[in-house]
Parts: C-alpha cells; sequence; structure tokens
C-alpha cells in the first residue's frame, strides 16, 4: 500500500530484527553500525524530544509541541547523508530565524540577569533546564558528527538556539521563583 504524501512513515510491525546485530539504516536505506556517528546524533535528538516532551506534561506550551516535531525534521536531516541541494527533508534557516524571534519576544519580558540562575524552582522551570542541557548535549553529538561526517551546518546551529529558548523558558516559568548563583554558595 501506497503512502499520502503528509503521511510520513506508516509503522505495521514496530521490531524488524534488521538491527540485532549491531546495525541500522540510514534514511537513505544504506546499513551503518549503530555506533555511526549520525546514529549517535540522531540518538540524541531523539533523546532530546523526550526529555522535552517530559517538560511539555508540565508546560502544556503549544510552541513546544511544534517543536518536538521539528526536533523530528532534525532526525530526519541527520538521518539521510547530506549532500547540498539534494531535495530531502532539511533544517533551514527561517527554522533557526523562528526561534531567534521567540527568544527575543519572551526575553523581553523577563527581568535582565545579573547572575547566573541555577536549574530548579518549579518543576516546570526544572524539567525545562533538563530539556535544555539535554539539547546542549545533542549539540554537542552533533558537532562531533559534523567533524567526521557531512552534516547539514544549521542543524547544529538550530540546536544552539533551541538550547536558548529553552533557558528563557525555564526562567519564565520559574516567574518569582528564579534562583540565581551565589559564588561560593553559603559556605
Amino acid at each position: 500500500m501506497s503512502r499520502e504524501r503528509d503521511e510520513p512513515v506508516r509503522l505495521n510491525r514496530i521490531y524488524t530484527k534488521g538491527g540485532d546485530t549491531g546495525e541500522t539504516s540510514l534514511g537513505d536505506g544504506s546499513r551503518v553500525s549503530k555506533l555511526d556517528a549520525l546514529i549517535q546524533a540522531a540518538g540524541a535528538v531523539d533523546e532530546l524530544n523526550s526529555v522535552l516532551g517530559w517538560a511539555q506534561v508540565v508546560v502544556q506550551d503549544p510552541q513546544l509541541t511544534r517543536i518536538q516535531n521539528e526536533l523530528f525534521d532534525v532526525g530526519a536531516d541527520i538521518a539521510v547523508p547530506y549532500a547540498l541541494g539534494d531535495g530531502r527533508l532539511r533544517i533551514v534557516q527561517a527554522d533557526i530565524d523562528r526561534l531567534e524571534a521567540a527568544c527575543d519576544e519572551l526575553n523581553a519580558t523577563l527581568p535582565e540577569l545579573r547572575s547566573f540562575v541555577l536549574p530548579g524552582g518549579t518543576e516546570a522551570a526544572a524539567r525545562l533546564h533538563m530539556a535544555r542541557t539535554s539539547c546542549r548535549m545533542a549539540e554537542r553529538v552533533v558537532i562531533a558528527a559534523a567533524a567526521i561526517k557531512p552534516l547539514n551546518s544549521l542543524v547544529a546551529i538550530y540546536l544552539n538556539r533551541l538550547s536558548d529558548l529553552l533557558f528563557i523558558l525555564a526562567r519564565r516559568a520559574n516567574g518569582d521563583a528564579e534562583i540565581l548563583w551565589r559564588p561560593g554558595g553559603e559556605r
């Protein structure tokens, strides 16, 4: 059966046994080790999406639902070996511009920062901080993959901006409960 244009995948069976020997398929059908740099990068983005979903349970922000969908686009971009102008689903500058606009809009409503923020405060903020640190990890894994495999350079930029947005959303979720770093703490 063929699928509709807007139907991204059809999963009739979850397990395929194709990965039982430590290999998996990239989006172009080529087989690689599950330790391949592209698989590691896609896995880090998948983990980020799961952590973001965990935050979304509490936050309930439609913007995060859109971003979770975009993270599947990021994963698709990573999973298909990169070639400029190949017509594949790729992260584009407009995706980054949208994140930057959201950062600018939301950050303008927050008080100026005069110290680093301790992760935590409200439950929503704590979960958003977890998503932010997961995003930073995914960014590092993507940068490492890009050092050895062709990869869309906009993917790392997208993740960098997303981590900024998650930080801003965590600050907003904290409101007056934001906890600032006090150098030397209370030693």
